[in-house]
């Protein structure tokens, strides 16, 4: 027999993968329950509500983004970091060519904390670890006020994935951009 908390993650990730694949409103519990593979009563035993299974899936996605992305800044503290390592780092973040419904499923998550201000929180959190990279790729490459440009930086990077996602334009072009600005920036300095 399973264990609570391995119940508790599969329902998360079904909500994670049908949020990725038709949105939000998909979600119901007799969906969930199919897709993790669980009874529609365990469903309503470890989630009371709505609300608490999105935000339950926000933090764990949140948790994730943030495990990984911090893992890839610390990456990002070698002295011979360069340009090439940081096309690399941004080339991984980009996640490959495919978009599939875990690449999704963020997007439809920060719409949601835009229109539900108790998530709003956990979607700070995930953002203060993309700003981190950012600012300590920025960092590596000498790009003068990093923290100031990080923000902006990691607004580039969603809006191109978003660009990705509606129009199937390939990863290469989210690298492209990026090394655009850093150039850019590089020049504009004294």
């Amino acid at each position: 027999m399973p264990h609570a908390s391995d119940t508790r993650q599969r329902i998360i990730d079904a909500v994670l993968r049908i949020i990725g694949q038709d949105g939000i409103a998909a979600v119901t519990n007799r969906r969930i329950a199919k897709g993790a593979g669980v009874s529609l009563g365990s469903v309503t035993y470890h989630f009371a509500t709505q609300h608490e299974l999105l935000r339950e899936s926000l933090l764990h996605f949140v948790a994730e983004e943030t495990r990984h992305f911090t893992e890839l800044a610390d990456a990002c503290t070698d002295e011979r970091f360069d340009i090439g390592q940081a096309a690399e780092v941004v080339a991984r973040v980009a996640g490959g060519n495919a978009f599939d419904s875990r690449h999704i499923a963020p997007f439809e998550l920060y719409v949601q904390a835009g229109r539900d201000e108790r998530l709003r929180a956990a979607a700070a959190e995930c953002f203060a670890a993309y700003d981190l990279l950012a600012t300590r790729i920025l960092t590596q490459l000498g790009v003068p006020d990093p923290e100031r440009l990080a923000g902006a930086a990691v607004a580039l990077v969603f809006g191109q994935q978003l660009r990705r996602l509606a129009t199937g334009a390939p990863a290469e072009d989210l690298v492209d951009t990026l090394l655009i600005l850093v150039r850019f920036t590089e020049a504009q300095s004294p």
